[in-house]
């Protein structure tokens, strides 16, 4: 079983990246195991941030890494929280404050305006040198309720509303959010990529 380095310390994206990754083959292991230092994201983008955290775990363990850089993006609000979603509520933000503070950002705002979309952004890096690394993908939309709904999930699942379901992400099962959420979406992409390797 190949093991592959998961450059993040985010609880709910490592659980949720080792059962989608798990069924491929690979043994995915925190970079906490190898006592890699997080690194600033300097990046403007998802995928600048990706690429930043997957080099860095890269070079510290030589190891095949996978970086996870994602967040919510709400059109209305000129796009944020984006690439500030794990800390839209200040430095030592929680989830509690990120959505406090959306829900905030968001009064005054209805209709289709509340729509948003969350967005995944996987960087695959074979090594810390790698110049052509696997990057994938996925968007997820919804809109923006005006209460929390739902247990589950993390971030801002409990706000983020699918229509179609008629559910927000936190009332969703694991399993079936995996399947449809951007996450799901960037994975099937990034293993799509890696099997034309083999």
């Amino acid at each position: 079983m190949a093991t592959i380095v998961l450059a993040s310390g985010n609880r709910g994206k490592i659980q949720e990246l080792q059962t989608l990754l798990t069924p491929y083959g690979y043994d995915i292991q925190p970079q906490q195991q190898y006592n890699v230092p997080e690194i600033p994201e300097t990046g403007t983008t998802f995928v600048e941030n990706a690429i930043l955290k997957a080099r860095n775990a890269a070079k510290h363990t030589s190891l095949s890494t996978l970086s996870d850089d994602s967040g919510l993006v709400v059109p209305a609000l000129k796009g944020q929280p984006g690439i500030y979603s794990a800390r839209y509520g200040g430095h030592d933000a929680n989830d509690q404050r990120n959505n406090e503070k959306l829900l905030q950002g968001m009064q005054g705002i209805n209709g289709t305006e509340r729509r948003a979309y969350y967005v995944c952004c996987l960087v695959y890096m074979r090594h810390a040198e790698d110049p052509t690394p696997i990057i994938a993908e996925g968007y997820w939309h919804g809109e923006i309720l005006t209460t929390a709904q739902g247990e589950g999930g993390f971030g801002y699942d409990p706000l983020f509303y699918i229509s179609n379901l008629q559910c927000s992400a936190a009332q969703l099962p694991a399993d079936e959010k995996n399947k449809i959420s951007h996450r799901g979406k960037a994975l099937a992409r990034l293993m799509q990529a890696l099997l034309e390797e083999l």
